[in-house]
């Protein structure tokens, strides 16, 4: 006869097993889901340090990719925002540019010329509300509305400068662009541009996970649907994303402006949509919505900047620069479809 106990034990014990065993596959997937891509990024300062004969680790080289990086990490904030509700932004390049158009234009009149920062953001802003109202009230698909405003912003950014370049060598302010913040005297210091980004980033995380708007912005991109009917006011989440990531941009273009002295409104800007889109991605924020992180969207954009700076260092021409980064694109849309894959797996 079979001790009844004895089996009932045994089976106890395999469920405990069991159970223990899927607590440490559930623990490990929370950490790599919280280490996201840093890894990634760590590796390749690394491999650009190892392949590049040690100019990768200088503190000269190292300023250069948080400047390179901070441009793109605002611009990539403001489209987490718009990402996370399930939308997409493919302006924010052409309102960058109108922004340091118009703030350049604005800093050469000698009695307004301290204006010029306000104008830039606010011109961005403009931008951006017009972009969330035609997308929440008419109910225009992101994709086309954001698309069309591309071309149309980049034609007024050329307007703006009777379509040539806008010099001001005195703008007011220009330690933004150009100048440092000491952290350790004669030791150790944080560009201006990077301690831009970073606040940005913090304002946007606490706005994100600290406030019932963050909420709200998950619960739109989750299910658009089930967000209104549980009274949310999605059309007013949808015109604060787009103008938040209109408003970003705008700053984007004031910290352009303050760095080069000058803008062009054909020029400026193009493609950084792309390089914002893929930081986001990178980071593990969703093309459909309701999932992402505001620190992710960072270590994309560092993990971007750090491949252009190193591809460079290791001599890499431009044509071979524009293959990897479309590489890198795609990359990133096909991890963004093994997260979703996955996502539904667990």
């Amino acid at each position: 006869m079979p001790d009844n106990g004895s089996t009932q034990a045994k089976a106890a014990t395999a469920n405990g097993l069991a159970a223990a065993q899927e607590t440490k596959r559930q623990r490990i997937r929370l950490l790599i889901r919280a280490a996201g891509m840093l890894p990634v990024l760590l590796l390749l300062c690394i491999g650009f340090h190892y392949l590049s004969e040690g100019r990768f680790f200088t503190g000269q080289n190292l300023g250069i990719v948080l400047q390179q990086a901070a441009v793109n990490t605002v611009l990539a904030a403001g489209m987490t925002f718009v990402i996370l509700t399930g939308g997409i932004d493919l302006s924010v390049g052409s309102i960058l540019a109108a922004s340091a158009m118009a703030g350049l234009t604005m800093s050469k009149l000698p009695e307004l010329s301290a204006l010029w920062l306000p104008v830039a953001v606010l011109t961005g802003l403009g931008f951006g509300i017009v972009n969330g109202a035609l997308i929440a009230l008419l109910r225009l698909p992101p994709f086309i509305v954001t698309l069309g405003s591309l071309t149309a912003v980049r034609g007024l950014a050329r307007l703006l400068g009777a379509d040539t370049t806008v010099f001001n060598p005195s703008i007011p302010y220009a330690f933004i662009g150009n100048g440092s913040l000491t952290l350790i005297p004669g030791v150790a210091s944080i560009p201006w541009l990077s301690v831009i980004a970073l606040l940005v980033i913090f304002v946007s995380w606490v706005v994100l996970r600290r406030t019932v708007l963050g909420v709200h912005i998950y619960a739109v991109g989750g299910n658009e649907s089930a967000a209104r009917l549980a009274g949310i006011k999605v059309w007013a989440v949808l015109i604060f994303v787009y103008g938040i990531s209109g408003l970003l941009a705008g700053l984007g273009g004031g910290m352009q402006a303050a760095r080069l002295y000058a803008a062009n409104g054909l020029q400026l800007g193009q493609s950084y949509e792309l390089d914002a889109i893929t930081a986001v991605i990178l980071g593990g924020t969703s093309f459909v919505g309701g999932i992402g992180s505001i620190w992710g969207t960072l270590v994309g954009a560092l993990i971007i900047a750090v491949l252009s700076n190193g591809l460079i260092l290791v001599g890499v021409s431009d044509i071979w620069q524009y293959v990897i980064k479309g590489l890198v694109i795609i990359g990133a849309v096909a991890l963004d479809r093994y997260r979703l894959q996955g996502s539904a797996r667990t």
